[in-house]
């Protein structure tokens, strides 16, 4: 795993860039877990939302083409860094259970209510990175 890819994956949070029908573009902070070389965001049931047939997926379903930011800020200027992958996503039913294990490892919240489903999952084709020092 390269240095930009091992960033990535510790990171909390992510922002997911989709497109809509429309062709413009849609963006959301996601939790997320790199596993197996790609990226698994569940649907989960913990954070309030008022169905789990997000237009993200919907979105992917109609047009698989994604972008990935992590990032990290800091009064530090020397401390920035940011990383970004370009991939393909798909929509499975279900969260596979080594991805619910990877999921609980890193955050707490899945730990108490594993996420079920559905789950975006995303192909990696190309990383970019920057860092200040």
């Amino acid at each position: 795993m390269s240095s930009a890819s091992e960033r990535f994956a510790a990171a909390p949070v992510a922002r997911l860039a989709t497109l809509r029908a429309d062709g413009s573009p849609r963006l959301v902070p996601i939790t997320f877990v790199l596993v197996d070389g790609l990226v698994w965001s569940a649907v989960d049931e913990v954070k309030p939302k008022t169905t789990t047939r997000l237009a993200r997926l919907a979105d992917v379903a109609r047009d698989p083409r994604v972008g990935l930011v992590a990032d990290h800020y800091a009064d530090d200027w020397t401390q920035l860094w940011w990383v970004r992958l370009d991939g393909t996503a798909e929509v499975l039913d279900r969260v596979p259970e080594h991805v619910a294990a990877a999921l609980a490892a890193k955050y707490e919240s899945y730990a108490t209510t594993p996420p079920r489903g559905p789950v975006l999952v995303v192909t990696p084709l190309r990383w970019t990175s920057w860092q200040a020092t």
